[in-house]
């Protein structure tokens, strides 16, 4: 287990990027959250398998049709098991 702390930046709000993440953390059985940051980036907490870790951030570097991500970064932590669902932030 592994969790990641994922910023994206772009046009990547107001285009449901964070509706987007959610979908395919579920799918990939993550668990963490997903925020609009106010400076226009998207912030995404995911832990789980590595493997599934790492498919949801190349997902996230195309997005949704409507997105448009210019930069991408990823940084790896320790899991910490304290999530249990994946969600969105407000």
């Amino acid at each position: 287990m592994v969790r990641a702390e994922i910023l994206v930046g772009g046009v990547v709000q107001g285009v449901g990027f964070r509706y987007f993440v959610r979908s395919r953390a579920r799918e990939l059985h993550l668990c963490g959250w997903t925020e609009n940051l106010s400076d226009g980036r998207v912030r995404t907490v995911a832990e789980g398998e590595r493997e599934d870790v790492e498919r949801l951030y190349v997902l996230l570097q195309q997005g949704p049709s409507d997105a448009q991500v210019e930069q991408h970064a990823i940084e790896w932590l320790q899991a910490t098991g304290e999530l249990t669902l994946f969600e969105i932030r407000r």
